[in-house]
């Protein structure tokens, strides 16, 4: 069974290259070549995958759709982070190049973040009632002009950036119309319970990043005990269905309200030491793929 087959009329599944550590953060560790990340996920039966970070594939959009179908893989789109909340600062023309790359590749998502501006994630601005006010309505502008073009942006609540956890997710469903990108782990993470934000939102809830965290470990990233990178290398990130995130409950009132659209299978990892020894994440991509099914069963 493929992952395309789970559901056919439902929820659909993919892959992202972050489980396979390639990442935007500068200094993150070794970077798997696309090739094995793609050939791997096909190995799995994946049919679709989010972009993965600047650079990791062809910068080209008709290279890389190429590229991608090499491995039969569909483009889903990705996580844009922009600096939302500087009144001086104006992010369309970065949404536009991305979404000009969604069209070119048939992909239908943006996955906004609301960069904190410093790279990482490990330094968080306090905003005023101005700078939140300004990122409110350029999340609704990006979520229109993107409407407009033929595809969904959404927001991601994401540890270390301006839209974390459950106060900020109020604000933003408070004071905007943008539907969100649901990470269940980076909610748990920073304290939220994804399970109820969702049921409270499911007109909402556009797509779903499903993962796993260990929240002891997560709570000392909150704290400021534990930088966000060391706590990835530590295995703050689980494989589904083994750390504290209720994903069964979280898939179950997804599906029970219709929800149709994609999945995106994550587990941060980190390779401090260079490239991993033996079969490497795919072992655990496998075994999250093994639990959704089972869910989805």
């Amino acid at each position: 069974m493929t992952a395309s087959e789970l559901r056919p009329t439902g929820p659909r599944v993919a892959g992202a290259p972050i489980s396979w550590g390639v990442c935007e953060v500068p200094g993150w560790g070794w970077q798997m070549p696309p090739e094995r990340v793609m050939t791997e996920m096909e190995r799995l039966g994946l049919t679709a995958t989010e972009f993965g970070p600047d650079g990791f594939l062809p910068e080209d959009p008709e290279a890389k759709a190429a590229f991608l179908t090499t491995y039969g893989l569909q483009a889903v789109g990705g996580f844009l982070p922009v600096l939302l909340h500087d009144p001086a600062h104006e992010p369309m023309a970065e949404v536009d190049t991305f979404i000009d790359g969604c069209l070119a590749t048939g992909a239908e998502v943006v996955v906004l973040a609301a960069s904190t501006g410093h790279d990482g994630y490990d330094e968080r601005p306090v905003l005023d009632d101005v700078q939140w006010k300004t990122l409110l309505t350029n999340l609704d502008r990006i979520a229109d002009h993107a409407a407009e073009r033929g595809v969904l942006a959404v927001v991601h609540p994401h540890i270390g950036t301006m839209v974390e956890d459950a106060a900020d997710v109020q604000r933003v469903v408070d004071g905007s119309h943008i539907g969100f990108c649901i990470d269940t782990g980076h909610l748990k993470a920073a304290g939220a319970d994804p399970v109820a934000i969702t049921l409270d939102n499911l007109d909402r809830v556009k797509h779903v990043h499903l993962k796993d965290v260990d929240a002891a470990k997560a709570a000392k990233v909150v704290a400021k005990e534990i930088t966000f990178s060391d706590a990835v290398a530590d295995g703050m990130w689980r494989v589904l269905g083994t750390g504290d995130v209720d994903v069964k409950a979280m898939v179950e009132a997804l599906h029970g309200a219709g929800y149709d659209g994609w999945y995106v299978l994550e587990q941060d990892v980190m390779f401090k030491d260079g490239e991993p020894e033996g079969e490497g994440p795919i072992a655990d991509v496998r075994a999250s793929l093994d639990y959704l099914k089972a869910v989805l069963a």
